[in-house]
């Protein structure tokens, strides 16, 4: 045979030749790229979308805020259908007579919630809102982790954080979608502190090196989200950061800390300045168990505590598998932790500094759980605000999931299939585990269609203790009171309970009105009601006293309120006419807040220049 011939390429050949320099395979390349680009984002949201699912799955959604967080939605979409852009007070609580809830609940969530439910059914808002947050837990997990990792562990980091047992009992068991944000804010933030572009560089380059910017919009948003996250970024920052400036040998990171800090607190002065503020003007210690409610006690919420506190009345029995969850993590931390020592002459001097902090995490955490750390939650400003140790856990997420992820993920690529099928199945398991511990039976009258009608028919729900006017009792408020009720008695009690455990009723012939009247303007901001006395008395609002209503009678402002226990507004009027007006009015502090966020806003943008300029000399 011609050797010639042999050597000779076929027709074949030279047709797939041609076909793989011009066509589909010549193609592939790109498509492998953009493939692999949008996988690891199309898995986190097939992660989240399952972790959501089980809130749909389940049936009736009855989370522990899950009625608290409902009634703020409604009322934020009432004060929209009233032209009101941004909500303050909140009417249904009290029973129609009201609370000032928007101006201390950081507002994104609930107003992320209100819009929700403008475009879906109420059904589907808990599940959308939970779905949003835990997607972007995934990202924010994963953004952080790719500084330390490749894209398989970032992702497999990004889905642990994901169906960690906090995220899963914050979702499921507590409803609280407003902390369920700080999965999102905390990796963030230590992505934005921990970030060196130019290690050579002077102090102020490194400092001021993009990250600064990005770091106080962070801040901003964890405090916007929640006021406890809000407290557990502050001080994570601060601690961060000085850190790793201990580590790194240098004052950059506490500089950045600081500048962010500062500018991300005055983003959120619009907000945070009145909240702060006015805290005077209601009983906000019964948020941290001080003044009443002995449930929100830090010394109860300990590490699988046995004995809790003197007077404490509430079911105790969520107790154990809280501390599971807090002990199942803090393990996983650890055991990440020690796999990082086991392997810290592989890595670089840069990681080997971030992966220490991120040990030191669950460690500080542990200390947090158990009673010698009482003296940090007494003394440190705002720390008892967070009214449960575990809360904690919000941080822990993102580097457990990280040090989790490198601790495990196989270095031969034919073991990663194993590993992912494996990881999966623990994973949907350990979800339907939490379905089962976590989600609440729904209470009698708690449903979502009740509450829906409920909120319809303007009969109003319980109140939050936080925000009554000080020194009032929110149980003495009657369900069923007209808008006006004149009384003999400033203080005549309006309504009778039927037995010691119900809420007070008012009844026409049970004779605590002389008379009454309906309201001919009744907005969240606006009230206005007339009524012709017959005799001397005190015109009974259905609505609870605070400074920021400007009450005024036959035209002329209502200088001093009579005290009730109640907190409605109590008015002296006297024979004959009595039209009785009250608009919300923008006190001081609000007005001093907002130019304080304004102002902020314009160092954002100088700041934003500042460090553009330094970022592209440095390139």
């Amino acid at each position: 045979m011609d050797g010639s011939k042999l050597s000779r390429p076929s027709f074949c050949s030279i047709q797939a030749a041609r076909y793989n320099s011009t066509g589909w395979m010549a193609q592939r390349g790109p498509l492998v790229a953009a493939a692999k680009r949008f996988f690891s984002p199309a898995i986190i949201l097939i992660a989240a979308a399952i972790a959501a699912s089980s809130v749909l799955l389940h049936g009736p959604f009855c989370g522990d805020d899950f009625q608290f967080h409902l009634i703020s939605w409604l009322d934020a979409q009432q004060n929209w259908r009233a032209g009101i852009s941004y909500p303050h007070w909140t009417p249904s609580p009290n029973f129609g007579a009201g609370e000032p809830r928007f101006m201390f609940y950081p507002p994104l969530t609930w107003m992320l919630g209100a819009a929700l439910g403008l475009v879906l059914p109420w059904a589907w808002v808990p599940v959308t809102l939970i779905f949003i947050l835990l997607s972007a837990t995934g990202f924010a997990t994963r953004a952080l982790g790719r500084r330390l990792l490749s894209t398989g562990p970032a992702t497999a980091a990004a889905i642990a954080a994901i169906f960690c047992p906090y995220a899963l009992f914050t979702s499921y068991g507590r409803a609280a979608f407003a902390e369920l944000a700080g999965g999102f804010w905390m990796p963030l933030l230590l992505l934005f502190v921990l970030r060196d572009r130019s290690p050579s560089a002077t102090v102020w380059r490194r400092a001021l090196d993009g990250s600064t910017l990005q770091l106080a919009l962070v801040l901003a948003g964890a405090w916007l989200s929640n006021a406890p996250v809000g407290v557990m970024a502050s001080y994570l920052l601060a601690c961060v950061a000085l850190g790793f400036a201990i580590l790194a040998r240098s004052w950059f990171p506490v500089i950045r800390a600081a500048v962010a800090l500062t500018l991300g607190l005055a983003l959120t002065a619009a907000y945070l300045l009145p909240a702060a503020y006015e805290q005077r003007w209601v009983d906000i210690l019964e948020a941290t168990g001080v003044t009443n409610e002995p449930g929100f006690l830090i010394e109860n919420h300990w590490l699988f505590v046995l004995k809790p506190h003197f007077g404490l009345n509430y079911n105790n029995d969520d107790h154990p598998f809280v501390s599971i969850v807090v002990l199942s993590m803090l393990v996983m931390g650890l055991f990440g932790a020690v796999v990082f020592w086991r392997r810290r002459a592989t890595m670089d001097v840069a990681s080997r500094r971030i992966w220490l902090i991120f040990a030191c995490i669950p460690v500080v955490i542990l200390i947090l759980q158990l009673p010698p750390s009482l003296p940090l939650w007494n003394h440190l400003p705002k720390l008892r605000f967070l009214q449960f140790p575990w809360r904690w856990l919000v941080v822990l997420e993102a580097p457990m999931a990280i040090m989790l992820a490198a601790a495990l993920w196989p270095r031969s690529v034919s073991q990663r299939w194993k590993f992912c099928v494996v990881a999966v199945a623990v994973l949907v398991t350990s979800m339907f585990y939490a379905t089962r511990t976590f989600f609440r039976p729904c209470a009698s009258g708690a449903d979502l269609p009740t509450l829906l009608a409920r909120h319809s028919s303007g009969k109003g729900f319980w109140g939050a203790y936080e925000y009554a006017p000080p020194g009032t009792d929110n149980s003495l408020v009657p369900t069923g009171l007209p808008d006006l009720c004149l009384t003999a008695k400033s203080d005549v009690d309006l309504g009778i309970a039927p037995n010691p455990n119900a809420d007070p009723i008012w009844r026409q012939e049970q004779g605590s009105c002389i008379a009454t009247a309906a309201a001919t303007l009744r907005t969240p901001e606006h009230l206005r009601v007339s009524m012709t006395a017959a005799q001397a008395g005190f015109a009974v609002l259905r609505l609870r006293t605070f400074p920021a209503w400007k009450i005024s009678l036959n035209g002329k402002p209502v200088a001093t309120l009579q005290t009730r226990e109640d907190g409605l507004v109590a008015i002296p009027v006297a024979p004959g006419l009595a039209i009785i007006t009250a608009d919300w009015s923008t006190t001081p502090d609000v007005t001093i807040g907002r130019y304080v966020t304004l102002l902020a806003f314009v160092a954002l943008a100088i700041l934003w220049f500042v460090e553009r300029r330094i970022f592209r000399a440095s390139e």
